[in-house]
């Protein structure tokens, strides 16, 4: 599979009077096509900055500092006026964290699903109309014709994450990026959305930039991963791989963190102390106060770049968890 998107040294900021936070900080990531790219890490490190950079979303008081975002051969931070209008939700769409809050109160659902039609496509109002009917049907809502003339107050907040599916993807778009569309959902309805994310990299043949914090919904839907932590990429690789060969202490946190069915006297580990201020971040590895496994020269060397270590996982470690070349030392 061919790269879809290119993300290049990207670092973003938001200016607040004198401070200055650093959400993004020299981020470079690939999403291949027909894959799906899972970006993991906790609130605050900077996940959903950069998808609205993507978009070109990013607004004052924000501020693109440097990098580029390839996608098709064009530099999505250059583009202007109708050449961004053609690529956002035309080319890349975007379903958002909270459906109800997406959603216009006062506008049918209806109105909002053809709003991007029209936008987007030559078409009349009975055509617009159609195409909208049948996309909130695709996405197993009962009674389309009821719910097109509804309003969202009326609607369940899993029907409603169900109609900004149907917005994003009315349109066949080449990339689809999921900012934690779980996250106000019941168990049950989860397990559906997922579901009706995979097949859309199926039918559509879509790519995918899952946003979660959720490492289970992680193993279940990605191709790759890519850990975050205080704006920058500590881990990434196959997701295969990186279950399999955690070399993060960051991400063995989290891995620690994960309810498992299988082991039934498994105790949760939390990870120690809190996410750093982004705006009174240091030269130094900005985990270093939560790691257990910080050396000295963590302490006197600037936060390390990412390195590649088997294939396409790399880290940004001194002290990576996983070591196989020590394990094969003492087994000998």
């Amino acid at each position: 599979m061919g790269e879809l998107l290119r993300i290049d040294n990207l670092s973003v900021s938001y200016r607040d009077r004198d401070r200055v936070v650093r959400a993004i900080d020299g981020v470079s990531l690939t999403l291949r096509e027909g894959s799906t790219l899972a970006l993991v890490g906790e609130s605050g490190c900077g996940k959903t900055t950069l998808a609205m950079a993507i978009l070109n979303l990013v607004v004052q008081p924000g501020r693109v500092e440097s990098g580029r975002i390839e996608y098709d051969g064009r530099d999505l931070l250059q583009l202007k006026g109708d050449d961004v209008r053609r690529v956002r939700g035309n080319e890349i769409a975007m379903i958002f964290q909270d459906p109800l809050s997406g959603l216009n109160p006062v506008l049918s659902i209806g109105t909002q699903v053809e709003e991007i039609v029209r936008a987007h496509r030559d078409v009349s109002k009975r055509e617009s109309r159609r195409m909208a009917v049948e996309a909130l049907t695709a996405e197993g809502l009962p009674q389309a014709e009821r719910i097109f003339e509804s309003y969202p107050f009326q609607l369940s907040g899993g029907m409603c994450q169900r109609v900004m599916i149907a917005i994003a993807t009315i349109l066949r778009p080449r990339i689809i990026i999921a900012d934690e569309p779980t996250s106000a959902l019941d168990v049950t309805v989860q397990a559906s959305v997922l579901h009706r994310l995979g097949r859309l990299k199926t039918e559509l043949g879509a790519s995918i930039l899952l946003i979660t914090h959720d490492l289970g919904v992680v193993a279940r839907m990605a191709d790759d991963v890519a850990v975050m932590y205080a704006g920058r990429i500590v881990e990434s690789g196959a997701a295969g791989a990186v279950f399999a060969r955690t070399y993060h202490p960051y991400t063995a946190g989290l891995l620690a963190a994960l309810p498992r069915h299988d082991a039934v006297t498994h105790q949760l580990q939390p990870i120690r102390g809190v996410p750093p201020d982004l705006a009174e971040l240091t030269g130094e590895c900005a985990f270093l106060a939560r790691c257990p496994k910080a050396i000295s020269r963590c302490r006197t060397e600037p936060w390390p770049a990412l390195d590649a270590l088997e294939g396409s996982h790399a880290v940004a470690c001194y002290n990576p968890v996983y070591q196989p070349e020590r394990e094969a030392a003492e087994r000998v």
